[in-house]
């Protein structure tokens, strides 16, 4: 049976097509900022348009220094990616108000910042998607303890309508959970800093960084 190889070239065009092993290692992630970290992620960095998730018992271990220098290049009118103009970075139910001088250290734009603060879990949900899908935000940082496979589902959709990054901070008894998530890494408190266990990422392997933060 003859191939009609411009039916599969126009197949294998459609950015819903898994390639396996070559899509696996497409350098198309935004670049954390950490060659340590970027060598272990499929697309050399965080993966776009998607749904990262980071499990970290404890806050203040290094969970928003390992974001800073994403969301610092995402903030920024010359951010190399695929915006216009800089994209708004939402924060959703953080449990701390954000500290704008070590924000702005790292090169964040504040005018770039906005705050959420939803009044129950149900609303958190709707306020996330609600952002990550409008187009306009690049990123969406929450803190829930309430997600579900079902909720990271409703992310991750989200996240590719509005071409947007949705990062979600959960506790480590969330390992247990399925979740529809393309990156969960787990942060633990290490000898000399944070190691970074990377858990689950679409298309790339389990790994541990000691001591990345």
């Amino acid at each position: 049976m003859q191939r009609d190889s411009s039916s599969l070239d126009k197949l294998l065009e459609n950015p819903r097509v898994w390639r396996g092993h070559n899509q696996a290692h497409a350098p198309n992630g935004l670049a954390s900022g950490y060659e340590a970290l970027d060598r272990h992620l499929p697309g050399g960095g965080w993966p776009q348009n998607a749904l990262t998730e980071i499990l970290v018992e404890h806050y203040g271990i290094g969970e928003l220094r390992l974001l800073m220098p994403a969301l610092a290049t995402l903030s920024t009118a010359d951010n190399g990616m695929d915006y216009n103009e800089p994209g708004w970075i939402a924060w959703v139910s953080p449990p701390f108000q954000p500290y704008p001088p070590a924000l702005q250290q790292w090169g964040v734009d504040l005018s770039r910042m906005l705050i959420v603060r939803p009044r129950d879990a149900s609303e958190m949900l709707w306020s996330a998607e609600q952002a990550l899908s409008s187009g306009t935000c690049a990123a969406v940082l929450l803190w829930s303890d309430t997600l579900d496979d079902q909720a990271s589902r409703r992310l991750q959709l989200a996240a590719e309508k509005g071409n947007s990054w949705a990062i979600a901070f959960r506790p480590p008894a969330a390992r247990r959970q399925p979740s529809a998530a393309a990156l969960r890494i787990e942060l633990l408190p290490g000898q000399e800093g944070t190691r970074v266990s990377i858990l689950k990422s679409r298309g790339g392997r389990p790994a541990v960084l000691h001591d990345l933060l």
